[in-house]
């Protein structure tokens, strides 16, 4: 009787874990790579800007600067949970860097917010610069195949543009070491796309 119930569990089990995957079908290893890629930006943008107001918080004159920081922050967090769902619905895993962007996000939000406000506008528009262009570049990529995740790449892109422009308007290149910074900025958030991709 207890061999049976056993056969009988196993069997369930199976067809469990077959409706399973019948419902989650591997994602194409692409857009794994996009999701996975997409998902840590959020993490990281959402790191930096809480890094940024931390500072501009502590003090009267820049508390506005704060503000605007922390509405970028809540679309970044709207497009995180859009890629946390994501990520579940398509059994996709989260990249293995994430603590590691977490901090570097945080100290580079630290970092620039110290340097003054123009200087963390800079930031801003380094970093929103090469995730709207990537975001373009992967709703081209996977238009014909995955229309609805193309829709949201540009959505989220839009938000991304947004922040640019703010950046920019802020005086983020009349930041002190412009140029360097911006540069500086957009090679790491490059660096940090292709290694997210793999691992």
């Amino acid at each position: 009787m207890e061999c049976a119930r056993l056969l009988d569990r196993r069997g369930l089990d199976r067809y469990i874990q077959e409706d399973m995957k019948k419902a989650n079908p591997k994602t194409n290893p692409r857009i794994a790579e996009m999701l996975r890629v997409d998902h840590a930006g959020e993490y990281g943008a959402v790191a930096i800007y809480r890094g940024q107001q931390a500072v501009f918080r502590r003090q009267a004159a820049t508390r506005e600067m704060a503000e605007t920081l922390a509405e970028m922050e809540a679309e970044e967090q709207k497009h995180l949970d859009a890629f946390d769902k994501l990520l579940v619905e398509r059994n996709v895993r989260p990249t293995a860097m994430t603590p590691i962007w977490n901090v570097a996000g945080y100290g580079l939000g630290v970092v620039t917010a110290l340097m003054g406000e123009k200087a963390a506008h800079a930031c801003t528009e380094a970093v929103e610069t090469v995730i709207e262009e990537h975001y373009a570049e992967q709703a081209e990529a996977c238009a014909e195949e995955e229309p609805e995740l193309a829709a949201t790449f540009l959505e989220f892109r839009e938000d991304e543009l947004h922040h640019r422009d703010t950046a920019i308007e802020g005086g983020a290149q009349d930041a002190p070491f412009y140029r360097g910074l911006s540069a500086a900025i957009k090679a790491g958030c490059r660096a940090a796309i292709a290694v997210t991709a793999k691992i």
